[in-house]
């Protein structure tokens, strides 16, 4: 592992790494904070999945994240959101597939399952090497994330019972296999049988069994994406026929953007505290 940069903050330590990823096939950099309770002992340690677009760089930029992590004492990981390269698979011009847009699943399909494998990255691969490397307590993990990564938080924490001791998301796209902006990259990424998405898709993950106890979302009333890519609503059902308690907040006035989230972003990390 590679530091690319640390920065002193609220007392702990922001820093960039990078390593070579088997899962990926590619160097793979992302951020970590590690709070200064850490300097005692391992500590809590949680999961920011970013969202279509983003990589490491815009929460640790723009997520406000770290006066709140130092206060309750937890690190922040903050992986990158797809395999990134000159030789890597990509539609430079969709923003919506390729280089910023791995939907956090396994690709199944040629060219793209050689690189495009998030789901083994961030649930096997990172976890391995952030134990080692970090004074954390691997037993004590929560998992959150923004869009696309409120997608995968929800997705990685139901098909991991037992791993993530708490769940939330920003904005999450809730039924990703019949969203105009995902069902394109599904398609891409695992083929035209829809029954191998439904692995990766939140609403149709609790249809089929998988459950975690409890579930904090934040939504913006005034999000553009809300009608189309979003709708929160599908996953408000899904769980309550699944008997998960969904805290579901629609926050009046609220768009998409980092604004929205670094305004919630306390409420998150305090909730996710409490768990932790």
């Amino acid at each position: 592992m590679e530091t690319v940069s640390t920065s002193r903050s609220f007392e702990g330590v922001q820093g960039v790494y990078r390593h070579a990823s088997e899962a990926t096939g590619c160097d793979m950099t992302f951020a970590v904070f590690v709070p200064p309770q850490a300097a005692k002992g391992p500590v809590p340690v949680l999961w920011y999945l970013s969202g279509l677009t983003c990589t490491h760089q815009n929460v640790m930029d723009k997520g406000e994240y770290r006066r709140h992590a130092a206060e309750h004492g937890i690190a922040i990981v903050c992986p990158d959101t797809s395999p990134r390269g000159a030789d890597i698979p990509d539609e430079k011009d969709n923003w919506q597939f390729g280089s910023g847009a791995g939907f956090y699943l396994d690709a199944t399909e040629a060219p793209f399952a050689r690189n495009y494998r998030m789901a083994t990255y961030i649930a096997e691969e990172l976890p391995a090497l952030v134990a080692a490397q970090f004074p954390v307590d691997m037993t004590r993990q929560g998992i959150f994330g923004h869009s696309m990564g409120g997608h995968g938080a929800i997705t990685l924490a139901l098909k991991n019972p037992g791993r993530f001791k708490s769940v939330s998301a920003f904005a999450p796209i809730a039924q990703p296999s019949t969203a105009g902006w995902s069902r394109p990259a599904f398609e891409k990424y695992l083929g035209a049988d829809e029954a191998a998405w439904r692995a990766y898709d939140s609403t149709l993950l609790i249809e089929d069994g998988h459950r975690v106890d409890e579930l904090l979302v934040d939504q913006g009333t005034a999000d553009s994406f809300l009608n189309d890519g979003l709708r929160p609503w599908l996953l408000e059902e899904a769980c309550r026929k699944a008997g998960i308690a969904l805290t579901l907040n629609m926050r009046e006035g609220y768009d998409h953007s980092y604004f929205f989230i670094s305004t919630f972003m306390g409420d998150h990390i305090r909730w996710h505290a409490d768990r932790l």
